[in-house]
């Protein structure tokens, strides 16, 4: 059975949106938002930003997620000091996760065995954006209600 997040994930997988993307459009969904111009910008970090070569899209989509909740996003606004833990904890958790089983954090090293990326990515994807919504809930933040929402 299919939880709503694997749910919405496949759709906008079979829109063509990248793991990056896929990340932030979820975490504007629940706050019942869109936002066209970050979710383009979102796509850099896809693909290991330069054809598998970088780290995973997954993970720095992820780092932005954290951020869009705790950074510094305008001149009256200050980074939450909880940030920087978040980012670490997100991290290390992908690391641990995926070193073991991909033998690295790239794309290049996930999808080293010729696997689909929709299939392999997506699982991950999925994975991460859970683990972005504990560590939310964790520090105090609601995933539904963001900073200027």
């Amino acid at each position: 059975m299919l939880d709503d997040t694997t749910f919405a994930l496949l759709e906008l997988t079979q829109k063509g949106y990248l793991c990056s993307q896929i990340l932030l459009i979820l975490a504007l969904r629940d706050q019942g938002r869109e936002n066209p111009g970050l979710v383009r910008a979102m796509s850099g970090l896809s693909r290991g930003t330069a054809g598998q070569l970088g780290v995973c899209g997954t993970l720095t989509g992820a780092a932005c997620l954290l951020s869009f909740y705790a950074a510094k996003g305008s001149d009256d606004e200050q980074e939450s000091d909880l940030l920087p833990g978040m980012l670490e904890e997100l991290w290390e958790w992908f690391e641990e996760t995926y070193t073991p089983q991909f033998s690295g954090i790239t794309c290049g090293a996930i999808l080293s065995d010729g696997a689909e990326p929709a299939q392999r990515c997506g699982a991950i994807v999925a994975a991460t954006y859970h683990k972005c919504q504990e560590i939310l809930a964790a520090n105090g933040f609601d995933p539904f209600q963001g900073l200027d929402a």
